[in-house]
């Protein structure tokens, strides 16, 4: 009976500490996320979502060091830093918010930019072993990519070429990343400021070039249409002498069907002499007396001649 509950009980214990072993160590990774497993101190594996099982005491999952930069409040530009260890690395596409780095522009202007970067852990075991602080590291490299690319452009070329800084900070962080089992997918430069005295003064020459587009713009106006109003003048001017000759030529015409000489001089002062005629209504509305030139007897003479050569009024 002694040897019976001795064996129970050491069954027991065994059992009870069996679950236990077993219970220490399952080890569940969530989606998105991996860990990396050390048996004795080396590497063993990288184990991915689903439930896996690590031996107690032989293996444990190996940290990473991940920096992180949290918001102090809303609306604040200020980021506190904490650095923490996690067993599970993420795996999803992070962004990494860096504070405002003073950087100095090929002319020497010192300004401050802050940018963010998005990126990828692809391979977690390089993430752990090809570097002390994946995060830092990361951030570290950008800064002086940051800071070698800016500080290679003058000021006025930074705003119209930001597209350009990103991708040769997106590709010198991607080449370092390879090795560190990283993929840089982006890199935004967020804000640049400016020092106030070259803000005002950027602001003032701005302003200064828009007054001088105005004036460009006005002026072109102006000449366009002094352009257009020539080139009308022009064809109008061309239409009236083709009537007016068309008219010499039809009175020429009728001279000759009638067998009449006609002396050409004489039909361009009929001509003028009929503008005279359709003139003097709107001449007379404008006062009591009508002054007619001297000239313009003659023409009148004319316009008899021309009128007396042909049966009726004299109109063609």
């Amino acid at each position: 009976m002694i040897d019976i509950s001795i064996g129970l009980i050491a069954a027991l214990v065994i059992g009870v500490g069996l679950i236990a072993f077993i219970a220490k160590g399952l080890f569940i990774v969530q989606q998105s996320e991996a860990v990396v497993v050390e048996r004795l101190g080396s590497f063993s594996r990288t184990l991915g979502p689903g439930i896996n099982f690590l031996i107690p005491v032989l293996e444990r999952a190996r940290p990473i060091k991940i920096r992180r930069y949290e918001s102090t409040g809303i609306g604040s530009k200020a980021l506190a830093e904490r650095v923490v260890e996690e067993t599970k690395i993420d795996t999803r596409e992070t962004v990494l918010n860096f504070p405002a780095q003073p950087v100095v522009t090929n002319d020497n202007v010192s300004i401050q930019i802050d940018g963010a970067l998005y990126f990828q852990i692809q391979s977690p075991k390089d993430a752990v072993y090809e570097v002390e602080n994946l995060i830092q590291a990361v951030e570290v490299l950008a800064k002086t990519t940051l800071r070698a690319v800016v500080g290679a452009r003058e000021l006025d070329t930074l705003f119209s070429s930001r597209d350009e800084i990103n991708n040769e900070l997106q590709k010198v962080m991607d080449d370092a990343g390879n090795k560190w089992g990283v993929k840089v997918n982006r890199v935004e430069i967020q804000d640049i400021t400016l020092p106030e005295e070259v803000e005002n003064a950027m602001r003032q020459v701005m302003t200064a070039e828009r007054k001088r587009r105005a004036t460009v713009t006005e002026a072109n106006g102006y000449k366009e249409a002094q352009i257009k109003e020539a080139e009308g003048d022009k064809e109008a001017a061309i239409q009236r002498a083709e009537g007016e000759k068309g008219a010499i030529e039809k009175v020429l015409s009728a001279g000759q069907q009638m067998q009449k000489d006609i002396d050409p001089q004489m039909v361009i002062s009929y001509l003028i002499a009929q503008r005279y005629m359709e003139k003097l209504p709107e001449i007379a509305k404008d006062g009591e007396r009508v002054l007619v030139p001297y000239e313009a007897t003659g023409l009148l003479g004319s316009l008899e001649s021309i009128q007396g050569l042909f049966p009726g009024n004299g109109k063609f």
